[in-house]
This record gives C-alpha cells, sequence and structure tokens, in this order.
C-alpha cells in the first residue's frame, strides 16, 4: 500500500508493508483536507505551552476530536492535504515501514562497536541517536529513556528509508517517530534542492508571510496568535516547521504536514516579508539585522543535520542568500499587543 505526497518542493512516497495500513479519513476529515489542500484556512490558532486547553479546539476544528488509535493503521490524515497521484517519474524521497526488524539489522545489533555514533538527541524525550553503519546511516528513537521504538534506515544519499518498528509497539508510537524519520529525511534531501525546514511559525499579511522564530520557548506561537488577535487580515501558515526556498528569485515558505502542538497542515504558499527573531524582554524594541548577525540568525532556526558537513555545505549558501535578500529582525518582546504594533510598524513600513 503506497501514498504520494507533495510539499516543499519535493515528492514523498511512503509504502506501508503488511500489516500496516493508512487510516481511512472520516467525511468530516476529507472535507477538511480538500479545503486545506486549496490553501483554506479552517481557523486553527496557534497553541503556545500555556493555552493547551486550545488543543482540543483544533482537534474539532480538523474533526479529528475522538479518533482513537488502531492496532496497525497508522495515521497520516495530516498529511492527507498534500496527497498527489502516483506518477510514473520515482519521488525525491521515499520510505517503507516494514512489519518487523530485518534479521540482518537484528544480528549487526548484536555488537554495536561498529556503530560510528554520529549525534545525540537525548536531552530532552523523545530522544534519538544516529549513527554511521558502513554505506548506511541508523537512527534509534526512544520515546522514553531505554525503550527503543524503532529504527530508521538509510541509504547513502538519505533518499530511501526503511523504518523498522519494535515489537509491541502501538500504532501512535510508531507514528510519531515515522514523523521525525521524515523530517530528518527531509532535511537530507531538502538541502539538495535549495528547500530548508525551518523552527519557526508563519503567519501571512496583505498577501506575504512574516516568520517569527527563536529558542524554544521564546514565544513563537504566542506572538503569531497576537498577530491573529489583533491584526484583521492575518492568517497562520504553520506554527512549527514551515519549508523556506527560493522561487524565481524570491524566498518563498511553504505549509508542511509538521506543525507541532498545532494542527495546521495547509498546502499553501506566499513570499516572505520578513523574517523575525524573537527574544524576550521588559520591553518592546526591534531592530534591523544585516550582515553575519542576519546569517547567525537564520542559520540558527534551520532544522538540519549538522554533524554532515555534505548537507551543510548545502545549506549555508542558502542561508547566505536569505540573510542578503530577506530583511531580518530581531525584536525584543512582551507578550501584548504593544509587541505586534512595534513589529508590523518596522516590517512593513
Amino acid at each position: 500500500m503506497r501514498k504520494r505526497y507533495f510539499f516543499g518542493g519535493l515528492t514523498l512516497d511512503v509504502t506501508l508493508e503488511e500489516p500496516w495500513g493508512f487510516r481511512e479519513l472520516l467525511p468530516e476529515e476529507r472535507t477538511v483536507a480538500d479545503k486545506l489542500s486549496r490553501g483554506g484556512d479552517i481557523g486553527v490558532i496557534p497553541v503556545p505551552a500555556d493555552k493547551l486547553e486550545d488543543l482540543s479546539l483544533n482537534e474539532r476544528l480538523t474533526g479529528r476530536a475522538g479518533i482513537r488509535p488502531q492496532r496497525y493503521i497508522l495515521d497520516f490524515s495530516q498529511y492527507a492535504p498534500f496527497e498527489v497521484r502516483q506518477g510514473d517519474a520515482p519521488a525525491d524521497y521515499s520510505m517503507t515501514i516494514h512489519a518487523e526488524v530485518a534479521d540482518w539489522l537484528l544480528e549487526s545489533e548484536k555488537d554495536k562497536s561498529s556503530w560510528q555514533r554520529m549525534v545525540a538527541v537525548d536531552e530532552v524525550a523523545p530522544f534519538y541517536y544516529g549513527y554511521r553503519v558502513g554505506d548506511k546511516i541508523i537512527y534509534e528513537f526512544f520515546p522514553v529513556k531505554d525503550v527503543s521504538a524503532g529504527l530508521l534506515v538509510l541509504n547513502e544519499d538519505s533518499t530511501k528509508g526503511d523504518y523498522y518498528p519494535r515489537p509491541r509497539i502501538g500504532s501512535r508510537a510508531t507514528m510519531f517517530q515515522v514523523n521525525t524519520s521524515l523530517m530528518i529525511m527531509f532535511t537530507y534531501v531538502g538541502a539538495a534542492k535549495g528547500s530548508l525546514l525551518l523552527h519557526s511559525s508563519a503567519v501571512r499579511h496583505g498577501g506575504e508571510a512574516n516568520l517569527f522564530f527563536g529558542v524554544s520557548g521564546t514565544g513563537k506561537s504566542t506572538h503569531s496568535r497576537l498577530w491573529l488577535t489583533y491584526v484583521p487580515g492575518t492568517d497562520l501558515l504553520n506554527d512549527d516547521n514551515p519549508v523556506v526556498r527560493f522561487e524565481d528569485g524570491r524566498l518563498m515558505v511553504y505549509g508542511t504536514p509538521w506543525s507541532g502542538k498545532t494542527l495546521c497542515y495547509r498546502n499553501v504558499k506566499a513570499p516572505v516579508r520578513a523574517m523575525v527573531r524573537l527574544e524576550q524582554a521588559p520591553e518592546n524594541t526591534i531592530e534591523r539585522l544585516v550582515s553575519l548577525n542576519a546569517y547567525a540568525s537564520v542559520i540558527a532556526a534551520v532544522s538540519t543535520i549538522r554533524w554532515n558537513r555534505s548537507v551543510m555545505d548545502l545549506i549555508i549558501p542558502v542561508v547566505e542568500k536569505i540573510a542578503m535578500e530577506v530583511p531580518c529582525w530581531q525584536l525584543s518582546c512582551r507578550p501584548d499587543e504593544e509587541a505586534v504594533t512595534v513589529c508590523k510598524g518596522a516590517i512593513e513600513g
């Protein structure tokens, strides 16, 4: 069973090996997905950490309220707005979700001394570790400490991935790791295509998009929410992981199936007006970033494989072009209406 998706300028094929299957959308979900596929806005709002009660509101808006996991059924509903017909041309990248861990992989695991660790993301759960094993790259995922959920095996250029779930790991946990795996693959393949996954929140006003980014907890979702509240005609494009790429000489931002806690999966794109780095402060002030300051701010927001030199070599020229051609700002702010007034006045003034 296979489906194809297109977003951020890249095509993705996902194949499920039996007994896995795709969850069928409910009629209400299908109506919503069709609207999102045309770039429609269903009213989803950003969900910062202090507004988690709004998760249920967004679930109702997307038609997902009350959905329960089913054994061997994977929920790809967030990808539905990006589904396209399968053509004869190969996809830019593809993943197969297998029924169980392959024998050769189990045998290799018996002695991990040959697994060269390349990266460890283990400060906050869920954890994952990346290894180079011969001509392959292997990622192992841990939803909690010492509990392995599965393994992602990539070929040399990361265009082909095989995900192997551990025994007794449920469909919800498997889907969570598959999402992470697909994001990792996009960062590899997208770099070669000039498409960058950006850890940011994106809103649109006046036909152009503003991207807000900063270290975790800075208030990206909060600031986007303030724009939706106080600036009429503003809509949310993505709240966590949009894609940016140059198209016909203009930087564009694209919606993706990945939007953090906020269920914003719109198949939409818009030209970028400004990149705004946020930091918390007792007063609302904004300043233009230029040269190395602009570059450093943008590259810190790119979701990428920083230990892989070949990937970074592809990303750096794109970030340099962004820093030179797109207005970049630093907004020191409080979470209030004045912060929006200061920001909007600068970037649109």
